[in-house]
């Protein structure tokens, strides 16, 4: 008799069990499709993503937007473009879109507080982008921090710099926008000035007219404007001689080099002398 009571109450349990797990199968196969609908989505959005971002570059090519501000949106377009689709697929599974951009609000808030340097770079991209200090290609010098190097890319945060020996600095928008800038390649001409000391028994004019001879002859040197030779400075041991050439800002490190090489050169051999830092010491008997 409690034999056949245990195997009652046994069938009883089985069969609340079975009736549960029957509520809840159709609650299971819908999330579940919600889910498989969902990632569907996610992979179909990524796509239009893609889509939408090479549309816009084949676009801002054809308008003839600078590079920098062109980047600049694309990075805007594409944060935009994947919230939207984090918003749709919350949508999906069931989250109240309503509450989630109101917590989203909520939370960028809080994080704006928290990142409130983040936010100032991503200001000064903006000024960056509308004033236009400085072009993707241009080679800029932060005068406050005396870092330099040729842009590669205006971000929405950062600025990349690419230096002369091929190392990549990123460099905070907001420091950039409050620092002055230095932009070295704003113009396609630049003036090289080269400094050359002689001793004060030389002959001024004749290392003017040498050194003179050995800049407008480099093949690099601009006509116009006119190179000159002039005495800059009476010195503690020396008469400085600078001399200024005009090239293209692309050729100013060569003819740089050229000049000083060669007027050296060109000094030594009419026994020009150049002086050089000495000490003399007197011992008192």
């Amino acid at each position: 008799m409690n034999s056949f009571l245990l195997s009652s109450s046994a069938v009883e349990e089985a069969n609340k069990l079975l009736a549960t797990i029957e509520g809840y199968l159709p609650k299971v196969f819908d999330f579940a499709v919600k889910i498989v609908i969902a990632l569907v989505l996610l992979v179909v959005g990524k796509i239009i993503i893609k889509m939408i971002l090479k549309f816009c570059d084949k676009f801002f090519t054809k308008a003839g937007v600078e590079i920098s501000i062109k980047r600049f949106l694309e990075s805007l377009i594409k944060v935009a473009l994947y919230v939207i689709l984090i918003i749709i697929l919350c949508g999906q599974v069931g989250i109240d879109t309503a509450s989630f951009i109101a917590v989203l609000g909520t939370l960028g808030l809080t994080v704006g507080l928290a990142l409130q340097g983040s936010l100032s770079n991503f200001a000064g991209g903006v000024l960056i982008i509308m004033l236009k200090p400085f072009r993707v290609g241009d080679y800029i010098v932060d005068n406050g921090t005396g870092r330099e190097g040729t842009v590669e890319k205006v971000d929405l945060f950062y600025t990349k710099l690419i230096t002369p020996d091929n190392r990549a600095i990123s460099i905070p928008n907001g420091s950039l926008s409050n620092s002055a800038i230095t932009n070295v390649s704003a113009f396609d001409t630049r003036r090289v000035d080269v400094a050359f000391g002689i001793g004060y028994g030389e002959d001024v004019e004749k290392a003017k007219a040498l050194l003179l001879d050995i800049a407008k002859n480099d093949e690099a040197v601009l006509s116009n404007p006119e190179t000159v030779a002039v005495t800059t400075e009476l010195a503690a041991s020396q008469v400085t001689i600078t001399v200024r050439a005009w090239c293209k800002s692309g050729d100013y490190w060569a003819v740089y080099s050229r000049i000083m090489e060669n007027g050296k050169k060109v000094l030594d051999a009419n026994g020009i002398e150049i002086p050089f830092e000495q000490l003399q010491v007197h011992i008192a008997k």
